[in-house]
């Protein structure tokens, strides 16, 4: 038998208590408002913000800008734009992480295009030319940093059957599997035109990057610099 002089705890009154205090006001409005408002704001707020991502990598988006007619004439030319499975790939399919936070890292950094465009960097053909070997080569480090992460959202070698390919093209994937190597080592030129020296620019790359894993402490050396500049050597010839 319970001791009536045991305290019962008031649930109904503390249930009571914290429901009047969820929606008493607080200053003007109730506490209760303010979440359910700053509930739903987030989630408008999270609907424009991946709105505008997607918009932002749209063909449509991407070509809007006059600089970029001379990257749309090229890749029109390209297998990536008409093949014969009608499968295309465009802008953001090479240029934008499908992973969120890279996504949005790269959406950062484009902020930059932004500014070249507005002040005219590469508004005439010669200014695009003059400056083509950089703009490549920004993008080559990236991709090679990140072991070609874009091209893998479609092409994967493992899943690959060479025997299906032409001889030269399987045998140079199963040498990229062989002796680690990522797709950008070989594709350089998969949707523009290539400059005058872009094997000498490419080298430059690999070399830094590898220089960069060899610093790093406890960074394990994923790059085959060997096997790279064979075949770059291969390539001049």
């Amino acid at each position: 038998m319970s001791n009536p002089s045991d305290p019962k705890p008031p649930r109904k009154g503390l249930i009571r208590r914290l429901w009047n205090g969820f929606w008493s006001p607080t200053g003007v409005i109730s506490m209760g408002f303010l979440l359910i408002a700053g509930f739903i704001a987030g989630i408008l707020f999270w609907g424009a913000f991946n709105w505008s991502m997607d918009l932002t990598n749209t063909e449509e988006f991407c070509v809007s800008c006059h600089t970029m007619e001379t990257n749309l004439g090229e890749y029109r030319e390209t297998v990536h734009y008409n093949n014969h499975s009608g499968v295309r790939a465009i802008c953001s399919d090479c240029h934008v992480p499908h992973e969120w936070q890279y996504k949005v890292k790269a959406k950062i950094m484009a902020v930059k295009d932004v500014y070249h465009e507005v002040v005219g960097t590469i508004s005439t053909p010669e200014q695009y030319e003059e400056h083509r070997l950089k703009m490549a080569s920004a993008v080559w480090r990236k991709m090679k940093a990140s072991d070609s992460r874009e091209c893998r959202n479609c092409h994967a070698l493992e899943y690959m059957d060479f025997t299906l390919q032409e001889t030269r093209a399987g045998e140079s994937h199963q040498k990229a599997i062989d002796e680690n190597m990522t797709c950008i080592d070989c594709h350089q030129g998969i949707a523009h035109d290539l400059a005058p020296g872009y094997m000498e620019e490419y080298q430059k790359i690999v070399d830094e990057i590898a220089g960069e894993q060899s610093a790093a402490v406890g960074a394990p050396t994923t790059i085959d610099i060997a096997a790279i500049r064979d075949y770059l050597a291969i390539g001049k010839d």
